[in-house]
């Protein structure tokens, strides 16, 4: 004989107990922020309020884009190798790089024009990496001034990226600028002999200088609020510009020098007295080499993607090259960073510490300063989970026996991976 179910009528509180709307929020800043669970939620926010051409400026890569898909699809492919029965009640993801702490396992990286993105640019990044307590690099093509940077956050961790200049008395300017602001380290940016072939840029006339269409201003048009803010603040002021009367023109003579060789790092060691990191390393040889010239450590990145298309992908030449200089000094890591786990997986495998460029830009493009701490906050919040699902309880547990490096085409670093046969693979 079947059960029979036994009804009655439901009483108000038992409703109360299972819905339970959630509350309004008036401010629409924080409305669409708080609708934001991933990075890629700050992307999708991010497209609809930004224009095309700085929206495309900062998604896109070089040629057929196929060098940041593949740093993408890096962490995408690896394996996880968690520890269960752990105690993680506590989880400490803090950590030192360059002699101060950081917070978190992950800095803001630097990057260009970004006040295209969102009017209060660098400054918005910056006093949400002070807030947040992680590392915050300012790029020479920023457009805020070293000074204005160094003021509005005077307790952050500030680095200043520097690209050499054919000019070296100008590149020696920016850097002692940057030591009288207070900047902690040098970040030598190398892989900028050319221009990386940024098609979308072309496409939408977003060179240097702007050569805009018809098309990107009818995209811009509707964006009322990106237009207002851009025609009723301070023009654009450059990082690299401390007299003000540069012209965006100018980078095409300054940024690109191809006579730049490992020499000039030797020059740089002598006149920089802090940590100098040389970024761009994508290979041993290289990274070596950097050290010999008197790097103190290396950010492994092909540029987010955006120089040499199908360059190596970061994450993969990793392990190799913590083997080779790890010792010797600080191992960094970019390109491709889209969730808190990418960060643990990179530093599981040696990483120092992971630089994210796109992702808090996503987020000043959605919300501004609220926008980037709100991807600071997702990332921190997916890292943490990663640790705990791993059974770590501290950055300094974190090791290469964690994470097993993949690829869909084969797989990579067979002392990683025990127990597979090194062999081709249709799909992982």
């Amino acid at each position: 004989m079947s059960e029979r179910i036994v009804r009655r009528v439901p009483k108000l509180r038992d409703l109360r107990e299972i819905i339970q709307l959630k509350p309004g929020e008036f401010n629409a800043t924080k409305r669409r922020l708080s609708n934001a669970n991933t990075i890629w939620d700050l992307r999708k926010i991010a497209q609809q309020r930004t224009p095309k051409g700085p929206f495309d400026y900062t998604d896109g890569a070089a040629d057929g884009e196929i060098g940041l898909r593949r740093a993408r699809e890096a962490f995408e492919d690896l394996e996880f190798q968690p520890g269960i029965l752990r105690d993680i009640s506590q989880v400490d993801m803090s950590t030192t790089v360059l002699g101060s702490k950081s917070s978190l396992p992950f800095g803001l990286a630097p990057t260009g024009f970004t006040r295209m993105m969102h009017t209060l640019g660098e400054r918005a990044v910056v006093a949400a990496a002070e807030s947040a307590g992680v590392p915050y690099g300012l790029s020479s093509v920023g457009t805020t001034s070293i000074e204005k940077v160094a003021e509005t956050a005077p307790n952050a961790q500030k680095w200043f990226q520097l690209y050499l200049w054919k000019n070296r008395d100008q590149s020696l300017a920016l850097i002692e600028n940057a030591q009288a602001a207070g900047y902690q380290a040098l970040i030598v940016t190398v892989d900028v002999p050319t221009a990386g072939n940024r098609l979308r840029c072309l496409r939408n006339g977003m060179s240097v200088p702007p050569q805009l269409t018809l098309k990107t201003f009818a995209d811009a048009s509707y964006r009322v609020q990106w237009w207002f803010d851009l025609l009723t603040t301070e023009p654009f002021k450059f990082a690299f510009d401390s007299s003000g009367e540069g012209e965006i023109k100018d980078l095409v003579d300054k940024l690109y020098d191809p006579t730049v060789t490992f020499e000039d790092l030797a020059w740089l060691r002598e006149v920089w007295d802090g940590p100098l990191i040389i970024k761009g390393i994508q290979t041993v040889a290289d990274a070596r080499k950097a050290m010999d010239f008197g790097a103190d450590g290396v950010v492994v990145s092909n540029h987010g993607g955006r120089q040499l298309d199908r360059a190596p992908v970061p994450l993969h030449v990793l392990p190799d090259i913590v083997d080779a200089v790890g010792q010797r000094g600080t191992v960094m890591l970019d390109t491709g960073i889209m969730h808190g786990g990418d960060i643990i997986a990179a530093v599981a495998l040696g990483a120092d510490l992971a630089l994210v460029g796109r992702a808090y830009l996503y987020g000043l493009m959605a919300g501004g300063q609220a926008g980037v701490t709100r991807a600071i906050d997702i990332l921190a919040s997916e890292a943490e989970r990663t640790m705990k699902l791993l059974g770590v309880s501290s950055i300094n547990e974190l090791n290469p026996d964690h994470v097993r490096l993949m690829s869909r085409r084969q797989l990579l670093h067979p002392q990683t991976v025990a127990g597979y046969p090194n062999r081709e693979l249709s799909s992982v």
